[in-house]
């Protein structure tokens, strides 16, 4: 019989897959209804890589929030937030596949070897690809938790990729790009804060003598 303390879990995961869920379903929604702008596949591009990089957005911001609010339970979905961001990255990288370049791979390589945002989204995605693929609890117990933190520190590298690979892209107004620079600022200055205060207490705390 399942513990009453976890049904709140249960349905909190619900909310975020359903809340995650949103922006493709009116993605969807847009697509089938005449509802993207006069490029669409500019459009299908910006939405999908801007939804992408606010879950990056949320899953760093974890937590931070974690330790202000003092409510542990949220890293229950830091992993599925991750995943999301991922997926939307998978839909963008391969929207720009499909129509820009009708999975034509020698030109994938053209781009990324001679267009510096190309260069960086396709870095940015390898990267969220490889924690992808290592997120299952499997993985940590095969690489050691070490090893697996070290890896998994990448999605900093990732999100501050994502931010340039945004700004790059635009052409003219880059006011979009700069506020989500000044959001990712914000965030790994919560964390970075967070992680000086721990050190601080941790080194506060008193050592024990081995007898």
């Amino acid at each position: 019989m399942p513990r009453r303390g976890t049904d709140w879990v249960a349905w909190a995961k619900i909310l975020v897959w359903a809340g995650a869920l949103v922006p493709l379903a009116v993605l969807l929604w847009d697509a089938t209804h005449g509802g993207l702008d006069a490029e669409p596949v500019k459009d299908i591009q910006h939405r999908t890589g801007k939804t992408a990089l606010v879950l990056l957005l949320i899953t760093l911001a974890n937590t931070p929030i974690r330790r202000l609010t003092g409510f542990g339970g949220l890293i229950r979905f830091r992993r599925l937030t991750g995943l999301f961001a991922f997926c939307y990255a998978t839909v963008h990288f391969t929207s720009y596949l499909l129509f820009d370049l009708q999975f034509a791979f020698g030109d994938l390589a053209e781009d990324v070897i001679k267009r510096p945002w190309i260069t960086i989204g396709f870095i940015v995605f390898l990267i969220l690809l490889t924690l992808a693929v290592t997120s299952p609890r499997s993985m940590v117990r095969r690489l050691g938790s070490r090893r697996w933190n070290s890896l998994h520190r990448l999605i900093y590298l990732a999100a501050i990729g994502t931010v340039l690979h945004f700004y790059l892209s635009v052409k003219k107004d880059v006011s979009v790009p700069l506020q989500f620079a000044g959001l990712l600022l914000v965030v790994l200055g919560a964390r970075v804060a967070v992680a000086v205060h721990d050190r601080r207490k941790r080194a506060l705390r008193p050592s024990r003598d081995v007898t």
